[in-house]
């Protein structure tokens, strides 16, 4: 099984950025973690604070990986490019975020990738990941 974890703008900045809404551990230090709890899963992870770069590489992974898990950071309410490349793609995607982005500002309260996911994982801090890797795998698993 093979998944991408996808994380978008200032997503690179976990561990150093607010940490009262984002936690102390930078993702690099989880993915770790991740790879360490799901070894018979092949994972890459990729960030990105470049738009296109992450819709390059949802289309690139997005025919031959088991699942996506993407965490678009503000790029969830205000890309229609990123929400077209996931309906673009066969493969699965699973929309995470750190926080609830349903008690933050108004602004953040519309997904526009979230439609086109599989589903969407949000408020558990980091382990929102691994909850979205969990959906992936049952996924997988049901068909």
């Amino acid at each position: 099984m093979k998944i991408l974890l996808i994380n978008g703008p200032n997503l690179n900045l976990l561990g150093v950025r607010e940490k009262s809404i984002y936690g102390n551990q930078s993702f690099s230090e989880y993915f770790m973690v991740l790879k360490g709890r799901f070894s018979e899963i092949e994972m890459e992870y990729y960030q990105s604070n470049i738009e296109g770069e992450l819709i390059n590489k949802i289309h690139e992974r997005g025919f031959d990986y088991d699942g996506i898990i993407i965490n678009a950071g503000a790029y969830t309410h205000t890309s229609v490019a990123i929400r077209d490349a996931i309906s673009g793609i066969k493969t699965p995607v699973v929309e995470v975020h750190i926080s609830n982005i349903l008690t933050r500002e108004s602004f953040r309260h519309e997904s526009l990738i979230g439609p086109v996911c599989l589903g969407s994982i949000m408020g558990f801090g980091l382990d929102s990941y691994r909850l979205g890797i969990e959906a992936i795998k049952e996924h997988i698993k049901s068909k």
